[in-house]
């Protein structure tokens, strides 16, 4: 699938995304091809705005595939908070499946966060691990989806009148 290079694509860390059939009804509804990436085979819908990509079983290879294409213009999904980081250095809108935007002003407190947390893991200490993924969450996501790819577009419009 060859776009051109101003064109919005959505990038899915697939492998434990909660939310790929809300993903995939928004592409469809707004025609923005989406690429949805995992380690190794996983099952999509027949249309061809979605491509399915198997990255390798390497230990970061669906996340190297991702941020080595991923940049302005884009939208990233996915709760890597690592991989998060990397999409928006690349200057991509990054969305975690709650619908919470990943964001320059964010993503350094987010990644220090997370690295205190695996520190204090490793210890013993005992965490919890993350809340339960709520109806409420997956309505924040689809929001979330529909309003950075209508942000983007309207830009890209903006910008090609002036």
């Amino acid at each position: 699938m060859t776009e051109s290079a101003n064109s919005t694509r959505i990038y899915v860390d697939a492998d434990a995304c909660p939310v790929k059939d809300e993903i995939y009804r928004v592409a469809i509804r707004l025609g923005v091809p989406v690429s949805v990436v995992a380690g190794t085979f996983i099952r999509v819908p027949q249309d061809p705005l979605i491509e399915r990509i198997a990255a390798g079983a390497g230990m970061d290879a669906a996340d190297d595939w991702i941020a080595e294409r991923a940049h302005a213009g884009d939208v990233v999904v996915t709760a890597d908070i690592p991989l998060a980081s990397r999409c928006v250095k690349a200057g991509a809108e990054v969305i975690a499946p709650n619908g919470k935007p990943f964001t320059e002003q964010s993503i350094g407190m987010t990644l220090a966060m997370r690295n205190l947390m695996t520190d204090l893991r490793s210890s013993g200490e005992v965490t919890g691990g993350p809340r339960t993924f709520s109806p409420r969450d997956r309505s924040a996501f689809i929001s979330a989806l529909d309003q950075t790819i209508r942000r983007i577009q309207r830009r890209r419009a903006t910008a090609s009148q002036g």
